[in-house]
């Protein structure tokens, strides 16, 4: 595959900014350029889009009409996001982050021009959290978008040694706002939080409503079977498949 002067400065610079994000460092976050400055209230979506699909597009597109509604009250600005180390997500190696990054990019440029790409050094929502607030201190409130599966681990007290103490230091920092996944519904959602062990964080917690034909598109599925699932990827993905064959069996 070709690749263009400008493409190939962008990779350059993308892969300086990865570059700067050491695991081992306090937690830390950057832009990358073209990205709106953070401030104010945000929504960060963080994930490995390894690849994108068009759920995660339709995520995105559903909280940013979440932003807009807010927008009466308070100016939303919108980000996906990648991490240098994304919890449980450790072995997933190709393709490069800084390719991934840029391919999320152009689809973003085309389909929600007005969204940012953030990125981070550390993979817990907390750290993140952290990360954010210290790079961009006028970020006043920050909305971590994800799906049903992933406040289903966050509440789990599996991954904790103190879990109420854990989720107090999240929630200190940041709100959830959480759309279904798979075969969950939004009153799945409601039942979580109506938990007694959890409904003291339930007000950090908001619902978002997700179109069900986007639930079940999986990256993990695209990887393993992309000729399966062209029709769950964007375009650009498509066309990144065909010409680098990234996720073509060895």
């Amino acid at each position: 595959m070709s690749i263009s002067p400008y493409r190939l400065q962008r990779l350059r610079r993308v892969q300086e900014l990865v570059d700067q994000l050491q695991p081992e460092a306090p937690p830390n976050a950057l832009i990358i350029p073209g990205s709106p400055q953070p401030r104010g209230s945000v929504i960060v979506f963080p994930g490995s889009f390894n690849p994108p699909t068009i759920a995660h597009l339709a995520l995105l597109k559903q909280a940013d009409k979440y932003a807009r509604q807010q927008a009466v009250h308070e100016p939303m600005l919108l980000y996906a996001a990648f991490s240098k180390r994304t919890v449980d997500k450790e072995t997933v190696e190709r393709p490069f982050l800084r390719e991934r990054i840029l391919l999320l990019e152009e689809i973003l440029h085309r389909r929600l021009p007005h969204a940012g790409i953030m990125l981070f050094n550390r993979g817990l929502y907390v750290e993140q959290a952290q990360g954010l607030r210290h790079a961009f201190p006028r970020v006043q409130r920050i909305l971590f978008l994800m799906g049903y599966d992933k406040v289903v681990q966050i509440f789990d007290p599996h991954y904790y040694k103190d879990r109420d103490a854990a989720l107090e230091e999240l929630f200190a920092l940041a709100e959830l706002l959480v759309a279904p996944r798979g075969t969950a519904r939004e009153d799945d959602i409601a039942a979580l939080l109506q938990q007694p062990q959890n409904q003291r964080f339930a007000p950090f917690v908001h619902s978002l409503p997700f179109d069900p034909r986007y639930r079940a598109i999986s990256s993990t599925e695209i990887r393993q079977h992309g000729a399966l699932h062209q029709q769950d990827v964007p375009q650009e993905v498509r066309r990144f498949m065909r010409e680098t064959r990234a996720y073509a069996s060895t």
